[in-house]
C-alpha cells in the first residue's frame, strides 16, 4: 500500500495552523492514484477545517495523533443547502438525515476508511453551551456531525477513538457494506444529540467490538426523511459492544420512513444508561426479524432532560403526528437477557397498531430504586396521543400487543418505591403465553399478574 504523509504536503502539526490544505491535498494525490493510505504521523495535533475523503483511500490517524475539528463554522463542509445558517436553523429547519455541518465528509467514497489508533475530536465546546446542571444543548440545530458518509460503498472504520462529538459523531448514509470495528466513543454525557453510529438506510452493516460513551444514542439505525432515496436499513450485526447513553443504548428509530429488518444484536454489555434496548417506530417504516441475545443492562433515570425514565427495554409504535401514521413492530426476540434497572420492561402498541411476535426466552428483569428521580413513569414521546405518562411500574408493562411469550423467564424486585406493583401487567393483549414464567408483586398486596 502507498502511503502519503501529511506532513510531506506540509502540514504543520502544531493544534494552531489550520492543516486542511495539506492534508486534503494528501488524500487527493492518494485519490489520483489510485488509492492508498494517507498518514498523519503521532506526536502532532492537527488542526483542520473539512476534509472530503474520497474512494479507496484510507485515512490513516496513527497512535499519538489528534485530528481536531476546527470551532470556525465557516471551515465547515454544507452537504445539506437548505440548513446553512446557524441563525436560522432553529426556525423552519427540521432535521432531515443530511447534516448541515460536516467535519469528515465522503460521497459516493467507495471503498474508503478512516483507521489507525490515534484521535478525532469534534471540538464540541466551541458549539455547546450548558442549559442545567445536567443538559448541554447549543444556539442552532443541528451542529457540525463529525463523520458524514453518503452513497458509498465498502467503507471501513477501525481502531480510532472519536471524541467531544457536538451532534451525530459517525452517521453512514446510504452505504452497502459498512464495517465499523473496534472504535472508541468518547463524548460528555450531558452534551444532548451527540449520537455515537447511525446507520441511516444502509444495508451489511456490521459494529463489533466497540465501546461507546456518549450523551444521547450509542447506536441508532435510522431511515431518515432526506436520505428516503436509499431504500430500507436491513441486514445489521452489532456485537461485542460495551455501551453507556444517556438515551438509549441501541435504538431502532424514531426517524424511520423505510422499514428496518434483518438485525442481530449479541454479547454486548450495556450500563448506566437511560434506557438500553429501544424500538420506537413514530413514521411509515415497519421493524421486522430483531434478535437480541446474550445481553446484560443496567439503567437508571438521568434526568428530566432525557428522553425515557430508565425503561431497560421498549417496544413502541405509535403515530408521530395527524399526518404520519406509524408502520408496525413484529417478530422481535430477547434470550438470555438480563436487565437490572429502575424500571420494567414496556410494550406498548395501539388498538389498531398492536405489537405482534414477541419473545422473551431465558430472560431476568429486576426493577429497583437508585436514584433520587421519581418511578411511576413510562416515557412514550414523541408521539401524538402520549407524553410522559403517569403509571405504576412493572418489571413488565404491556399495552396493544399480540402473541407475546414469556418462556423461561423470571421478574423481581428490589429496592421498592410506592408505585412498584406487578412482575407482569398487561392489558389489551391477545395471544399471551406463559410458560414457566417466575415473578411476584413488589408489596405484599400486589398480585404478580394482573391481566386484563
Amino acid at each position: 500500500m502507498s502511503n502519503y504523509n501529511v506532513l510531506t504536503y506540509g502540514a504543520a502539526g502544531n493544534g494552531a495552523h489550520d492543516d486542511a490544505a495539506s492534508i486534503q491535498a494528501a488524500i487527493d494525490a492518494c485519490f489520483a492514484a489510485g488509492g492508498g493510505r494517507v498518514v498523519l504521523p503521532g506526536g502532532h495535533t492537527y488542526l483542520s477545517s473539512s476534509l472530503r475523503l474520497r474512494a479507496n483511500v484510507e485515512l490513516y490517524v496513527d497512535k499519538g495523533a489528534v485530528l481536531k475539528a476546527t470551532g470556525d463554522l465557516n471551515g465547515y463542509i454544507r452537504p445539506n443547502e437548505t440548513v446553512n445558517d446557524p441563525k436560522t436553523a432553529l426556525i423552519g429547519n427540521p432535521v432531515t438525515g443530511k447534516p448541515s455541518f460536516v467535519f469528515l465528509y465522503g460521497y459516493e467514497a467507495h471503498g474508503c476508511a478512516i483507521a489507525g489508533a490515534g484521535v478525532i475530536d469534534g471540538h464540541a465546546d466551541a458549539f455547546v453551551k450548558r442549559k442545567d446542571r445536567y443538559y448541554v444543548t447549543g444556539d442552532f440545530y443541528p451542529r457540525p456531525t463529525t463523520i458524514y458518509v453518503e452513497k458509498s460503498d465498502h467503507v471501513t472504520f477501525c481502531d480510532f477513538t472519536v471524541r467531544n462529538a457536538p451532534f451525530w459523531t459517525l452517521h453512514p448514509a446510504g452505504c452497502d457494506d459498512v464495517l465499523i470495528r473496534n472504535i472508541r466513543i468518547l463524548n460528555d454525557l450531558d452534551v444532548a444529540n451527540s449520537d455515537g453510529i447511525d446507520p441511516d438506510h444502509c444495508r451489511n452493516v456490521r459494529i463489533l467490538g466497540c465501546h461507546i460513551v456518549c450523551a444521547d444514542d450509542c447506536i441508532c439505525l435510522k431511515t431518515t426523511k432526506g436520505n428516503a432515496e436509499y431504500g430500507p436499513c436491513e441486514n445489521i450485526v452489532i456485537d461485542g459492544c460495551t455501551l453507556t447513553s444517556t438515551s438509549a443504548a441501541i435504538k431502532i428509530g424514531t426517524e424511520g420512513v423505510a422499514d428496518f429488518r434483518n438485525v442481530l444484536v449479541s454479547n454486548c454489555v450495556i450500563s448506566r444508561s437511560n434506557r438500553g434496548l429501544s424500538i420506537q417506530i413514530r413514521d411509515g417504516g415497519s421493524v421486522e426479524n430483531v434478535s437480541y441475545q446474550n445481553i446484560m443492562i443496567e439503567t437508571r433515570r438521568f434526568s428530566s432532560d432525557w428522553w425515557g425514565t430508565a425503561e431497560p427495554i421498549v417496544l413502541t409504535a405509535f403515530d408521530r403526528d395527524e399526518n404520519t401514521r406509524s408502520g408496525s413492530i413484529r417478530n422481535v426476540r430477547f434470550f438470555n437477557v438480563t436487565a437490572v434497572g429502575e424500571n420494567g420492561v414496556l410494550l406498548h402498541g395501539t388498538a389498531d397498531n398492536p405489537i405482534r411476535d414477541v419473545t422473551f426466552d431465558r430472560c431476568s428483569v429486576t426493577v429497583t430504586k437508585t436514584s433520587k428521580w421519581p418511578c411511576g413513569l413510562y416515557d412514550l414521546r414523541p408521539c401524538l396521543a402520549y407524553g410522559v405518562e403517569t403509571a405504576d411500574n412493572a418489571a413488565f408493562y404491556l399495552r396493544y400487543a399480540d402473541r407475546v411469550a414469556l418462556v423461561d423467564t423470571r421478574a423481581a424486585f428490589g429496592t421498592v418505591c410506592d408505585s412498584y406493583r406487578h412482575a407482569l401487567d398487561a392489558e389489551h393483549v391477545t395471544g399471551l403465553d406463559l410458560r414457566r414464567f417466575e415473578g411476584r408483586g413488589a408489596h405484599p398486596e400486589d398480585a404478580a399478574v394482573r391481566s386484563c
